[in-house]
């Protein structure tokens, strides 16, 4: 009952937002990245921290959608966004674009690792061989992560909150996950699981990430917060059977709705004081399943996630 009671708050009937996209501070002199930002959620994020004077990456693994994205954005919100080609399904293709970031900026203000799939077909896999939907959702973003730190430590000192932020998409489809290690690559483990397990198993993962991130950057200055948006009518399920898909959007939530709690994430001062925090609908704090918050699986999937990216 439980958990049927979270499912109705969280998704289907959360109370109405106290905080909206209105909402959103002035941010001159910030600069964000939006991963997956050249459609639905991460599109609405750029849109609205465009709107509020930020300097934002839109970065995505397409350069014909990142340009199309960043002409939907110009002719919305008057403002130029920034293309950045990332494909978090490749080590190499994410280490080329944090090269690129940083030969243009030396400061970030937030990290927005929104970009997602979710439920893909069981046979595909990163270029390095991972699952899929573990590799995009986790390892990629965490790769990123290390990778332009020095970037957020550098925004942390530079923002007028002394914080630099890193905001975790997550979902509450987690709660139904837990982390098998012997399920992160193409064994018998994995071949057993469903892609609706792999995904539940990456949206904890991006919890576990996030509050290991909380523990570990404090002290620099750059917090880390993890969230469910809500169910979106965006195109993260488009390998849902057409009827499943068709079910699920009856009772979905418009893109920029979603937005809202990741905005909050990102740009409300009193998020500053959320480090270390799990959101829920609409920019509110919310419970994560206990298992995320385990510190040995936290060491352990840290462990795991520097010994895959230790070359790059």
């Amino acid at each position: 009952m439980g958990v049927l009671l979270s499912v109705i708050d969280q998704n289907i009937w959360p109370p109405k937002a106290k905080w909206t996209a209105v909402d959103v501070p002035d941010l001159s002199s910030r600069v964000m990245l939006v991963t997956g930002a050249n459609s639905g959620l991460g599109l609405e994020t750029a849109k609205v921290l465009l709107r509020h004077n930020a300097k934002v990456y839109v970065a995505c693994r397409s350069i014909s959608k990142g340009e199309a994205a960043i002409a939907t954005l110009k002719k919305e919100t008057g403002k130029e966004a920034i293309l950045l080609l990332l494909d978090l399904s490749s080590l190499d293709s994410i280490k080329q674009a944090a090269a690129e970031f940083r030969s243009k900026e030396s400061d970030l203000h937030v990290l927005f690792n929104n970009a997602g799939i979710m439920a893909s077909p069981a046979a595909l896999f990163t270029h390095e061989g991972y699952d899929l939907q573990f590799g995009v959702n986790v390892l990629g973003h965490f790769c990123l992560t290390q990778l332009l730190l020095p970037c957020l430590i550098a925004g942390a000192k530079s923002s007028p909150d002394h914080v630099a932020r890193i905001v975790n998409t997550s979902s509450q489809t987690h709660i139904l996950g837990n982390i098998n290690f012997d399920a992160l690559t193409d064994t018998p483990t994995r071949s057993k699981m469903s892609p609706d397990d792999l995904y539940a198993q990456s949206k904890f993962g991006n919890i576990v990430f996030s509050s290991e991130c909380a523990k570990r950057y404090a002290a620099d200055g750059v917090i880390s917060t993890a969230l469910h948006p809500g169910m979106l009518t965006t195109d993260i399920g488009r390998h849902f059977h057409p009827l499943k898909r068709r079910l699920i959007h009856a009772l979905c939530h418009s893109p920029p709705m979603g937005a809202v709690t990741q905005l909050w994430a990102g740009t409300a001062p009193e998020a500053a004081s959320a480090n270390g925090k799990y959101l829920i609908p609409w920019a509110r704090i919310g419970s994560p399943h206990q298992g995320t918050l385990d510190p040995e699986t936290g060491a352990k999937l840290w462990g795991w996630l520097e010994d895959q990216v230790r070359d790059k």
